[in-house]
């Protein structure tokens, strides 16, 4: 399955090996981890919990890895994001790609990690110093999606 929400850590060594495994055309596998920061907007952060709406939030996943496969010839598409609570340096996101060529796969990854962190139903809550807090979508972010000309629809509705 190509998309996984889930409050369990996740073993990068062996999520790259089940999805390259018996596929002997891939020539290239780019990942990207994201990891829980211990600061953020100027504060220390103690603790993250990232929550979601179940069925929801696998679908709307399912609908970036679809456009990343129409977009590029990719061997396959992987993604596990966690939810729950989390500490500093836990890893929180898994996005793999393998293709061919790694010009796509890398392409394809960072279409797939800018899209998740703009249209990716999931809310998340700091602990910090000064309490707790909600973070809210960075504008980085919404410049980075900018350069893949997503099409409106995918997102439902304009932005």
């Amino acid at each position: 399955m190509p998309v996984r929400v889930q409050t369990e850590d996740f073993d990068v060594s062996a999520e790259v090996a089940a999805l390259r495994a018996d596929c002997p055309q891939i020539g290239a596998v780019v990942t990207f981890i994201g990891t829980v920061r211990d600061m953020n907007e100027g504060s220390n952060v103690a603790a993250m919990e990232l929550e979601h709406y179940p069925g929801m939030t696998e679908k709307a996943l399912q609908n970036i890895v679809d456009e990343a496969k129409q977009r590029w010839q990719l061997g396959d598409a992987l993604v596990i994001h966690r939810v729950g609570p989390l500490l500093p340096k836990d890893q929180i996101v898994l996005v793999a790609v393998t293709s061919a060529h790694r010009g796509e796969a890398f392409d394809a990854c960072e279409f797939i990690i800018d899209y998740l962190k703009t249209d990716a139903p999931f809310w998340k809550k700091e602990q910090t110093p000064q309490g707790a807090r909600w973070v809210d979508a960075r504008v980085t972010d919404d410049e980075a999606l900018k350069k893949w000309h997503i099409d409106l629809a995918l997102q439902g509705g304009e932005k």
